[in-house]
């Protein structure tokens, strides 16, 4: 049980439809299953989300994490006439980290969200999800570097928090849709399937973090900012008057206090700061370090250890504890093996790879641009190549891959790297 903006009652479970009372005391009951099936759409008007329904019959829920990009989303569909009902999720509470700029998802970032619901006139709900989001992702964040890997936690956040738990919670309230502020693009195509595709602006592209976003995901989420810039969103925030229209963006990492991710693995894995060696590629011993997760794959900077030449961590061994390094041109990698593929792209990964492999625009980072390379199945195992290679590729990175270099080119998929083996390691 939660309460809301207003106080009332707001029970979320499978059979829960019933979600909240307008002014005349009427239960508002949920969206028609119906209204997101292709062929039916077609056959009646759409609204702007692509619904066949009315604006005012039509249910929106909206993830709102008390930043600019969410108020706006709220902001522009209550103006459009939709039934909009704002949900924040309480997702951890560490003392600094809720206050400082650039956090999000606890703290005075719920109250802005509250302010935001109750200038908008809209209901607003907070649900705790503190512990969910510590099991499905600060703790295989934290697992991940003791294996030696580099995570991507916000991909995890949105697989498992907000596209799995939040998308569940808007179906349970009744929703039709569940309306982020990410700047994506979901494009409704001729073959009756959402497609998702990189945004207008190029600067906030979020495409990267959302390759795990599944069809039937896609089907029900909806993502009003891919057509639009940060200046206009944020000119949107100031003519509905919002307080937070100049707020700071939220950061990668929103959990992690003045950004020190070790911090965190310390906290929750004492044992992770087990020493060990540091040996050069060619079997010389170099010194000593005090855990492998103060180490990522490309670090220069904070080794430990005096040489003639610059050296680079090159690999982290966490069986043995041993942290690798050796030169830069040691880190460059061509070839990388995928986990845990999501394929967007037409037809089946198998048909579309097969032969000599479908060309793509790879993206191995999400502040680098994607490169030229070829994506391939081999004994039912996915990789991608890359044409030119890539310096310092970590395991539990993303892979992403699109269509071609267009600027708002369609996301056919991605997965996690489970290898990257630079050229100089591979025997």
């Amino acid at each position: 049980m939660f309460l809301g903006r207003r106080g009332e009652k707001l029970l979320v479970g499978k059979s829960c439809r019933v979600v909240r009372c307008r002014a005349g005391g009427k239960p508002v009951e949920g969206g028609d299953p119906l209204a997101l099936e292709p062929n039916r759409m077609r056959e009646e008007m759409l609204n702007s989300l692509d619904i066949a329904k009315r604006p005012e019959d039509t249910r929106v829920v909206v993830a709102m994490s008390g930043g600019v990009d969410s108020s706006v989303v709220a902001g522009l569909l209550a103006r459009q006439g939709y039934d909009v009902v704002g949900v924040t999720l309480q997702l951890y509470d560490h003392g600094e980290a809720t206050h400082r700029k650039g956090a999000c998802c606890a703290g005075q970032d719920i109250h802005d969200a509250r302010r935001v619901a109750a200038m908008l006139g809209i209901p607003h709900y907070v649900l705790d999800y503190e512990e969910r989001f510590k099991n499905a992702v600060m703790e295989p964040f934290a697992n991940a570097y003791r294996q030696g890997e580099t995570p991507v936690p916000c991909i995890a956040c949105n697989q498992s928090v907000k596209f799995v738990d939040l998308l569940a919670v808007a179906q349970d309230l009744g929703a039709d849709v569940l309306a982020t502020g990410h700047y994506v693009q979901s494009v409704l195509g001729e073959d009756g399937l959402r497609h998702l595709k990189r945004p207008v602006d190029a600067d906030r592209d979020q495409t990267y973090f959302l390759f795990a976003t599944t069809r039937e995901q896609l089907d029900f989420l909806r993502f009003p900012l891919g057509g639009m810039t940060k200046p206009e969103v944020r000119a949107l925030a100031r003519e509905f008057g919002l307080e937070i229209a100049d707020k700071h963006d939220s950061q990668d990492i929103c959990f992690v206090p003045q950004g020190k991710y070790t911090d965190i693995i310390r906290k929750m894995h004492p044992e992770a700061l087990a020493g060990g060696e540091i040996v050069h590629m060619d079997g010389r011993v170099l010194g000593r370090h005090e855990g492998i997760i103060n180490y990522t794959i490309g670090q220069r900077k904070g080794l430990g250890v005096a040489a003639a030449e610059p050296l680079y961590v090159v690999k982290l061994d966490h069986k043995s504890g041993r942290v690798i390094v050796g030169p830069r041109e040691a880190l460059k990698t061509h070839t990388v093996k995928l986990r845990d593929v999501n394929w967007l792209g037409a037809g089946a990964i198998e048909a579309a790879a097969a032969g000599n492999g479908l060309p793509v625009q790879a993206k191995v980072r999400s502040t680098r641009a994607p490169q030229e390379g070829v994506l391939f199945v081999s004994e039912g195992e996915v990789f991608v190549t890359l044409l030119t290679g890539e310096y310092g590729i970590s395991p539990g990175q993303a892979c992403v891959f699109y269509a071609d270099e267009g600027a708002t080119t369609e996301v056919l998929g991605g997965g996690f790297i489970a290898e990257a083996v630079p050229q100089a390691l591979v025997a």
